[in-house]
């Protein structure tokens, strides 16, 4: 199955760390965010990655080339200067993905073993789930077994990393659109599933959670010798 790395956006809360690098290629660990989820695709078995870039793209494409040194194939969907939004910039890519793919949102840090996921045949979407955050305690979803519902109680936050079929955006342009109004209407028709993720992760959107993840990192590191 081939896997989408979403890494056009602007990073606008990142501040000026954003300002000449994409969010994407920032550090922590030692490797750009997006590397991350390369090398963990790759072990999980995938070949082919679609990486979607906007401003500064050319300095992803630089950066990871034709993903030869991560045992992968990258092929480039450039949006150009303005991004075309998640449902957007995967309808743009849909002739690279086929009929089914793997989403991952690139600015997110986790240790969610991609051969975990359990996508149920009837689905048009098929997410994995964490709990809520502290920047996000409302959630987006309900999960009732593997079925997403948009219920208030019991929410879960999305973790930006999904298995979605095309049909989902079938007879949608390629223009600026959010992948939540989707999700919901897959949802409301009993054809979005999930799955509950329980390990780490964290929404690397500001520069204050970056900083975070770089100290626990270096402290787990330096725990570590």
């Amino acid at each position: 199955m081939p896997a989408m790395l979403l890494a056009a956006g602007r990073g606008e809360r990142m501040g000026t760390l954003s300002m000449r690098l994409p969010k994407a290629l920032l550090r922590v660990g030692g490797r750009a965010l997006i590397e991350h989820h390369l090398t963990a695709l790759a072990g999980a078995g995938v070949s082919q990655v679609v990486v979607n870039t906007a401003r500064l793209g050319p300095l992803i494409s630089a950066s990871l080339g034709d993903g030869r040194r991560y045992g992968l194939r990258i092929r480039y969907s450039n949006e150009g200067k303005q991004p075309l939004e998640t449902a957007g910039g995967i309808v743009q890519a849909l002739p690279l993905l086929g009929p089914e793919f793997l989403v991952v949102n690139a600015d997110v840090w986790t240790d969610f073993d991609f051969r975990a996921l359990r996508p149920a045949q009837s689905s048009l979407a098929h997410l994995v789930l964490v709990d809520n955050p502290s920047h996000h305690p409302q959630g987006d979803f309900g999960l009732q077994g593997e079925h997403l519902n948009n219920g208030m109680e019991a929410r879960l936050t999305y973790a930006g990393i999904g298995i979605f079929r095309a049909e989902l955006f079938a007879g949608l342009p390629a223009a600026p659109a959010p992948l939540a109004p989707l999700l919901r209407s897959a949802a409301d028709a009993g054809r979005a599933t999930g799955q509950r993720h329980s390990g780490a992760w964290l929404d690397v959107g500001t520069a204050e959670r970056l900083a975070q993840l770089r100290k626990r990192l270096a402290s787990r590191h330096g725990a570590s010798r």
